[in-house]
């Protein structure tokens, strides 16, 4: 078995699976071939659908992951709109590859647990996000962007970046690759005032110094913090003094004395960040009117550190929009073990356990959220993937990775999906869409115009074959769109 060259499957084509790839590429003489499955059409994850459109910089790294696919030529394959526990099993992948990386991250978000969260008008910030984004599952949302001032629970960057967006002018944002509904509705919002908050102090707030400094920046827009919300919690006071505190924290409040407002300039939109703040309720009958909020003092925890405690005094702010931007957490797939507790696949180095601490399940293996929870930036992936190829290598070496028992043909899978009448989307055809819409992009001066939803994209590709790749294949059941748009 250790002679023997590997076929295998990564699920999730975001950053952890694509430098997951690249690493298996690299070992030609080890690996036959990697297949690499997404339930999207399109690839990259969420440099592609999560990253915000005005970080063009970020969302350059796609350009990466391309070069390292394609440098694998006939090895590497795509399977684009293919969801893993719909189109295909767990068990079924398992029987086809030497080894299944998971690599499909958190698409489950936090709720904030209090009443009036089901009210209309309240939004996980990550679906805002992808809908701006132009993410086919998001693109036809809807937002009452007729309102003059929007909450935000939450300090990190996602909470950031749906701050900015409300308030950017919409000339900046349609020089980007912002989706065309987006651009449009944000061109008429009424949005003049967004609250962030958190709940500790400004030390504990998740977003990095880059993207605070932002909010800094926009045209027209100040960014106030009161000062009673730029105190800081005794800890974090502490560490100031003694020069201990993280850089990115010191960062942080260099901006917030440098640049934010006390008060708002007259005739300008604000960006309010307030600490020391946790929502208690949401306000109104059937859509959101306003948001109640519950004061926090810090206190000394047994482990050391901070923690809010309710002082029990409440305020109460008019809104007519709710974001809530306080975490993701990892949704079970059925055939994969997980964690509740951590909302996590269990695992020891990437490889899969059977529950925390249990046996290996042999060639299964996990990275990215998936592995560690939704933590870190698009470059935590890479040594994360890279710790779970080496674990499979070394699995590989010992001879514990279990041959394929079906499937020995290399189109198997292909085949697979199409006996089951599901239209994958190829590499070749992925480039096609990318070439289209950098093409029509270009025309407006835009780095792209994303296509947003399925039919459209199966009828690009159908409407514009240019002849499959030696390794890859384009959609070939002769009903391109019709089993696409009704998938979903």
């Amino acid at each position: 078995m250790a002679n023997q060259k590997l076929r295998i499957a990564v699920v999730g084509a975001g950053p952890a699976g694509f430098f997951a790839i690249a690493d298996l590429l690299k070992k030609s003489e080890l690996v036959e071939r990697v297949d690499l499955f997404d339930r999207l059409p399109t690839p990259y994850g969420l440099v592609r659908n999560g990253v915000a459109p005005d970080h063009q910089s970020i969302k350059s790294i796609a350009g990466k992951y391309a070069k390292d696919a394609e440098g694998g030529g006939a090895r590497f394959r795509l399977f684009g709109n293919v969801e893993i526990g719909r189109d295909l099993s767990v068990e079924e992948l398992r029987a086809r590859y030497h080894a299944v990386i998971f690599s499909h991250g958190a698409q489950d978000n936090r709720r904030m647990g209090v009443p009036g969260e089901e009210l209309s008008g309240v939004h996980p910030a990550s679906i805002f996000v992808a809908w701006y984004n132009g993410q086919p599952d998001c693109a036809e949302a809807s937002y009452q962007l007729d309102t003059e001032r929007a909450v935000v629970v939450g300090t990190g960057n996602v909470a950031v970046d749906v701050a900015r967006i409300l308030l950017k002018p919409a000339e900046d944002l349609a020089k980007t690759d912002i989706s065309d509904r987006a651009l449009a509705d944000l061109r008429r919002d009424r949005i003049r005032e967004v609250v962030m908050l958190g709940r500790q102090s400004q030390a504990h707030a998740a977003y990095t110094p880059a993207e605070l400094e932002e909010l800094t920046e926009i045209p027209g827009v100040d960014l106030v913090i009161s000062p009673e919300d730029r105190r800081l919690d005794p800890v974090s006071e502490e560490a100031l003094a003694k020069g201990t505190l993280e850089p990115r924290v010191r960062k942080n409040l260099a901006i917030v004395a440098a640049k934010a407002k006390t008060e708002p300039t007259p005739g300008n939109k604000v960006i309010r960040l307030r600490f020391f703040s946790s929502p208690v309720a949401v306000l109104g009958t059937e859509k959101v009117e306003g948001f109640r909020i519950g004061e926090n003092e810090l206190q000394l925890g047994p482990n050391g550190k901070s923690r809010p405690v309710p002082t029990g005094r409440t305020e109460e702010i008019s809104c007519g929009l709710v974001f809530r931007s306080i975490g993701y957490k990892v949704a079970p797939l059925a055939g994969l073990p997980y964690d509740d507790k951590t909302a996590s696949v269990p695992h020891d180095k990437g490889q899969v356990l059977e529950a925390p601490g249990g046996r290996k399940v042999p060639g299964v293996f996990v990275a990215g959220w998936a592995k560690r929870g939704p933590t870190g930036v698009i470059g935590t992936n890479k040594p994360d993937a890279s710790e779970t190829v080496a674990t499979l290598l070394q699995e590989h070496a010992a001879g514990a990775l279990p041959a394929p028992s079906a499937g020995q043909d290399p189109a198997d899978v292909a085949a697979l999906l199409e006996s089951r009448q599901v239209q994958f989307v190829g590499y070749s055809d992925w480039k096609l869409l990318d070439q289209l819409e950098v093409e029509s992009g270009k025309q407006e001066g835009r780095p792209r115009r994303k296509f947003t939803d399925l039919p459209s994209m199966f009828k690009a590709i159908g409407d514009n074959k240019l002849g499959s790749l030696p390794h890859d294949r384009l959609i070939g059941s002769g009903q391109v769109g019709a089993v696409g748009a009704g998938r979903r």
